[in-house]
């Protein structure tokens, strides 16, 4: 009789009883779950300062660049989490908005869950929804909500609920914002699932938010007519805002008004370590970022600028390359980290939910966002669902953008809003 075959694992021999250990990281929630685990609220006392992780092996790329920042632990080489980060570690922006963003983070992370199954292209079948059903968005300026778009608001309503420090949140999932509870000193307004259309094609998918306080000037109104106000807040008054992309990493940015900041998701552990500390946009890129497929749809002075920035002909003597995903968080995201320009020029993205919280995040990494004649935060919004042409990017790049003067694109043949 031949020996039993052996296997093996780095060129040992193993018993064919034993497994070689798993090289995966642990899952972000036990894969024996069949539910996510509940929302345990902090315990009494100080909250927010366990012991900080020690540098993680493999992980000391991402510590150096913390320590290196001056902004991330003074170089001690120790991980830093986000709930660390605004908890006092980076920022301190007191307790109530440290367990929001707590409660927000840990949606975000089911998201991400729920985004990367293999069960989400039959998430419709389970639960009753047909793609581009759950209600007709025509009136109300919305696009036709997809299953995942719905399964998310609803991950980030039921966080913000058990938070208890949110008055109203305004989605762009719905007609009109939901009255949570009176004494929330936050409103938040959010795109639930960003570049959802495309998440068959496994292309990166994102959240996007903005907080504000509540105006206590409007407590003595109707519940309905105070929720609106409270949505219709211009960007100067955001307390903090931020992105979530679901990509390769799971990356949640967000800026709290003193800088732009960049947490990545540890898989082991499950929390959002600080890897890119105090962002800065570069002041010049060399990437646009547009449809530009619809190029005879544009305006005379879009359509100059893109031809001469790509030849090289404009302020910055080099080539200008096209990059774009169609996904605007993964188009920012990349924009933020690069330099250049994304944009849509036509009266397509909402200014409440996408323009004015994307804005506050560039500015404070010291780029612009702009309907290609204003700044975005200085527009005060009228409607809920008001969409706008939107220009984000590098200062120079912007300012380069702006001079053609006609950019925004005012007729859109072939697209249904």
């Amino acid at each position: 009789m031949k020996p039993p075959k052996l296997h093996t694992y780095n060129n040992m021999p193993l018993p064919t009883t034993i497994t070689p250990p798993s090289l995966c990281p642990a899952p972000i929630f036990p894969p024996n779950h069949p539910h996510f685990p509940p929302r345990n609220q902090f315990p009494p006392g100080p909250i927010f300062h366990r012991p900080r992780m020690a540098t993680l092996s493999g992980f000391i790329a991402g510590s150096q660049l913390v320590g290196s920042s001056g902004s991330g632990g003074g170089g001690d080489n120790e991980a830093r989490t986000l709930i660390e980060y605004v908890g006092g570690g980076g920022v301190d922006v007191g307790d109530d908005l440290v367990l929001l963003i707590h409660h927000l983070q840990y949606a975000c992370k089911k998201i991400a869950a729920l985004v990367a199954s293999p069960f989400n292209s039959t998430l419709g079948k389970h639960t009753g929804f047909a793609a581009g059903a759950g209600g007709s968005a025509g009136g109300s300026g919305r696009d036709a909500p997809k299953p995942l778009d719905i399964v998310s608001n609803e991950i980030i309503l039921s966080s913000l609920r058990s938070s208890g420090k949110v008055a109203v949140m305004a989605s762009e999932e719905d007609d009109t914002p939901t009255w949570i509870r009176d004494d929330g000193p936050f409103v938040v307004v959010t795109d639930p699932l960003d570049g959802s259309r495309n998440i068959d094609a496994s292309i990166p998918t994102g959240t996007i938010f903005g907080i504000y306080r509540r105006l206590e000037e409007l407590d003595h109104l109707p519940t309905e007519e105070k929720a609106l106000l409270n949505s219709l807040q211009t960007g100067t008054r955001l307390v903090a805002s931020g992105y979530v992309l679901y990509s390769s990493a799971t990356i949640f940015c967000a800026s709290f008004g003193s800088g732009t900041h960049a947490f990545t998701l540890d898989h082991s552990t499950g929390d959002f370590i600080l890897t890119h500390p105090s962002l800065k946009i570069p002041s010049r890129g060399q990437i646009y970022s547009v449809n530009d497929a619809r190029y005879f749809d544009w305006p005379d002075g879009l359509r100059l600028y893109i031809d001469t920035v790509r030849q090289g002909k404009g302020r910055y003597p080099k080539k200008y390359s096209a990059r774009y995903i169609c996904s605007l968080v993964a188009d920012f995201h990349r924009t933020l980290l690069y330099g250049g320009v994304t944009m849509n020029p036509r009266d397509h993205l909402r200014l409440v939910y996408e323009a004015n919280p994307l804005s506050f995040l560039v500015e404070q990494a010291g780029g612009k966002g702009s309907d290609g004649k204003n700044r975005i935060l200085s527009i005060q919004p009228v409607k809920l669902h008001q969409r706008l042409p939107l220009f984000l990017g590098s200062c120079e790049d912007m300012e380069e953008l702006e001079s053609y003067g006609n950019v925004q694109q005012k007729v859109n043949p072939g697209y249904e809003v």
